[in-house]
């Protein structure tokens, strides 16, 4: 399998200069091939969140490289990278806009990165499209098109939020904490939805998790972090026989920290 993201000894602190400096990735190393589902675990601090802002875009590593699909983009905007990117973040509010409809929303997602022409409306075909898509959720949502999104709840709006984000198979799929911020039943819901489509859609994906249950359960691979490096990466077999005090146990021999539970490392 071709790599699809690779992340070469990048480091990022924040307030540099001030008694508030923040070493967060400490040259970190990481590469992502086609096709992989990697769940990435590690406490308050460790760099997960850090690591995705980085890879998207929001701001630019201090020192090192980052190449997508074997395209430099360490200096490329947000913007630029969207083309190819699609994300997820905790809040469901965040990747939806409000006051639009359910197919105007998928409409913008749709096209983005598309030369746009004057017809701003949502054409028959993409509709139709749109109404396929919305089936897969299972949700009801495919009858729903001209409801204004602010109207549905946090499960079904992240649930859409993460259909945008795969409507054009994107390179890369960042899934940051997207499922925090929902009731256990309804995180249960999305999480089992996003297994769904990764593994139909053959995406590539990249998933914070605070739980390392769902750490396990979920992807090919499982990463963790501690003090801004991959200190635990694990796949295949071995992810899979893997349970959360052997998690624990390889955290500890690869770290030299000792914590009781899940809890303590994940804050």
């Amino acid at each position: 399998m071709a790599a699809i993201l690779e992340v070469q000894a990048i480091h990022k602190s924040f307030e540099t200069g001030t008694i508030n400096e923040n070493h967060v990735l400490k040259g970190l190393d990481l590469t992502i091939k086609e096709e992989e589902f990697v769940t990435i675990i590690g406490g308050n601090g460790a760099g997960k969140s850090t690591l995705l802002n980085s890879i998207a875009g929001s701001f630019f590593v201090d020192e090192g490289r980052i190449f997508l699909d074997g395209e430099d983009v360490t200096y490329k905007k947000t913007a630029e990278r969207s083309k190819h990117i699609g994300r997820v973040f905790q809040d469901p509010k965040m990747g939806t806009a409000t006051r639009l409809s359910i197919e105007e929303n998928l409409a913008v997602a749709y096209n983005r990165g598309k030369r746009r022409g004057l017809s701003l409306g949502v054409k028959e075909k993409q509709r139709t499209l749109f109404r396929k898509r919305l089936r897969q959720l299972d949700l009801g949502l495919e009858n729903r098109l001209k409801m204004e999104v602010g109207l549905l709840s946090g499960g079904q709006r992240q649930a859409l939020t993460l259909l945008m984000a795969t409507l054009e198979t994107p390179k890369l799929l960042l899934l940051d904490e997207h499922t925090a911020a929902l009731d256990p039943k309804t995180s249960q819901m999305v999480l089992e939805l996003t297994d769904k489509i990764v593994q139909e859609e053959k995406l590539t994906a990249m998933m914070i998790t605070h739980n390392m249950e769902n750490a396990i359960e979920y992807g090919n691979r499982l990463i963790m972090l501690h003090n801004g490096q991959i200190v635990v990466d694990v796949s295949g077999v071995e992810k899979k026989k893997m349970t959360v005090p052997d998690l624990l146990e390889l955290f500890h021999k690869n770290s030299g920290n000792r914590v009781s539970d899940d809890a303590l490392i994940l804050g």
